[in-house]
């Protein structure tokens, strides 16, 4: 269970790390600042092609360390940006602006989708993954808040 929680971890906070390391230097945004029929931005500009991708590679490269192969854990990072992505989409269609709060939603998607779809490779049983999903909640939102305390988050949640 650590090593998909880790998994879960490192996926989400590369793209905060990427953005205080390169700020908004080739942070072209995923949507392309696309405007939805409901004239409301697709994803937003804080998705990123730059924080998907290392999301993506850095989970890969973690689950390689773990012996976990590459290729799952580029999977956990794939599914969990989906995840991700799912709940921005949501935010903007219910007119909450881009980095707004929105308990449960900004967790429980990116870490659902993949502990979901690779539970058997990672080992998991289905009460295993209900545990760390929310773990993952608690772990975020207490993260989340000493990095905006350390200056690494633009905002404490």
């Amino acid at each position: 269970m650590f090593e998909a929680l880790t998994l879960l971890l490192v996926a989400n906070g590369t793209p905060v790390l990427a953005w205080k390391l390169s700020g908004d230097r080739g942070a072209w945004p995923l949507d392309g600042g696309f405007i939805a029929a409901d004239g409301k931005p697709l994803l937003g500009k804080s998705k990123t092609i730059r924080g998907i991708l290392l999301a993506v590679l850095a989970t890969g490269l973690t689950a390689e360390i773990f012996g976990l192969g590459w290729l799952l854990g580029m999977s956990v990072g794939a599914l969990s940006m989906a995840g991700d992505l799912i709940s921005s989409f949501t935010k903007r269609r219910l007119s909450m602006p881009p980095g707004s709060q929105a308990p449960g939603l900004d967790q429980i998607p990116e870490a659902l989708l993949p502990l979901a779809v690779c539970a058997t490779p990672l080992g998991l049983q289905w009460h295993e993954v209900v545990i760390l999903v929310g773990m993952f909640w608690v772990l975020e939102v207490l993260f989340s808040r000493v990095l905006y305390s350390l200056h690494i988050r633009q905002r404490p949640w």
